[in-house]
């Protein structure tokens, strides 16, 4: 049975408050607290027990790393919403992020959003303000359900539920497929690319010995991993470059990464599945190299949700809803000699055989 997590948002801060199970008895207080925020460091949880933002009940905070936890206790961490705490940088300087999501379609019991690069759907890690759910739990005063979720780094079409029954319809949509998903990507490619178009079919899941989140693909026959299928259409191609639609029929962790570099076509500014793992560690602790920064070319993946085919409102009514490139993206085109008109065009005409 999981333990019960007590938490309490405001826009100044969250609380997150977490009972010490038998199993956790004399466990030093920085190992307890990554049990669950695995993806922060051990310097960064260091500096908050420091500070005083971690309290075990009934004794008084500051503690140290190592103070023991006992069973029966709690401890409760407080996360301040500090200008630094969600930053983004790109060549140690800060990105400027869009502050805002673009409502697409949002009625009584759903919103449709085109969200930005860098926004997080639900809270996790240390990502809790710069958040789809947050934004629209705090304009509407209520608790905005996460239906799906797309990659911090991805931008576009995003369903968030403002009704649990609607949450709850359109998630057993996703997972009887019921929805169909097409997403715009820019990749390089190498000289073992896998012609366009093409149907890719590798397993996926996780493997040991690569960092914690990130995922490996397997043969088709493969017992490992899960299945997983994704189709690719090509959009224009260059000497280096590919700009393509993906089509996953299935809904798995990192699919359109893991299955474009299975077969050559490694997505632009990917930190994890460019052939490197380490350089995703490096980003990930502010310690990427000018080599990094000059290989990924961009600060995030070049992916973006393009558009979703819904049977919303009703199962007799399939509504698409898109969203348009964004900006970052038709920057990059403009400085690779690449019209963001013609490649849109070129993107409406392929679109009107998806089915």
């Amino acid at each position: 049975m999981n333990p019960e997590i007590k938490k309490s948002f405001r826009a100044d801060r969250f609380t997150a408050e977490y009972p010490v199970e038998p199993e956790h008895e004399g466990m030093r207080l920085d190992s307890f607290i990554h049990l669950y925020m695995p993806t922060l460091s051990r310097e960064f949880l260091k500096k908050k027990i420091e500070k005083g933002d971690v309290e075990i009940s009934g004794r008084k905070p500051p503690h140290k790393p190592s103070t023991k936890v006992h069973h029966k206790e709690s401890v409760k961490i407080t996360t301040h919403n500090t200008p630094e705490l969600e930053d983004e940088e790109w060549m140690g300087k800060p990105l400027d992020l869009s502050a805002v999501p673009e409502v697409i379609f949002e009625d009584s019991g759903l919103i449709v959003c085109n969200k930005p690069a860098f926004m997080t759907t639900h809270p996790a890690g240390r990502h809790l303000f710069y958040v789809a759910t947050t934004y629209f739990s705090t304009i509407h005063d209520k608790v905005i359900h996460s239906i799906h979720r797309l990659d911090r780094e991805t931008s576009g079409v995003l369903l968030l539920g403002k009704e649990t029954k609607v949450a709850n319809l359109i998630s057993e949509m996703f997972e009887a497929d019921k929805i169909r998903k097409c997403y715009f990507l820019i990749s390089k490619h190498n000289t073992q690319k896998t012609t366009m178009p093409f149907r890719a079919e590798e397993r996926l899941g996780e493997r040991p010995g690569i960092p914690r989140g990130m995922h490996q693909w397997h043969d088709k026959h493969a017992i490992e991993g899960k299945e997983a299928e994704t189709e690719f259409w090509m959009i224009h191609q260059s000497e280096s470059y590919t700009l393509a639609l993906a089509f996953p029929k299935s809904g798995r962790q990192h699919q359109i990464r893991l299955h474009a570099a299975a077969h050559g076509y490694p997505l632009l500014g990917d930190k994890m599945y460019n052939g490197d793992p380490t350089i995703f560690m490096r980003f990930k602790d502010k310690l990427a190299t000018p080599e990094d920064h000059e290989l990924m070319e961009i600060p995030r993946q070049a992916l973006h949700a393009l558009a979703l085919k819904v049977p919303y409102p009703s199962a007799q009514t399939v509504t698409t809803f898109r969203a348009p490139l964004p900006l970052d993206l038709k920057a990059w085109l403009e400085a690779h000699q690449l019209d963001p008109q013609i490649i849109e065009a070129k993107i409406e005409e392929a679109l009107l055989s998806w089915q």
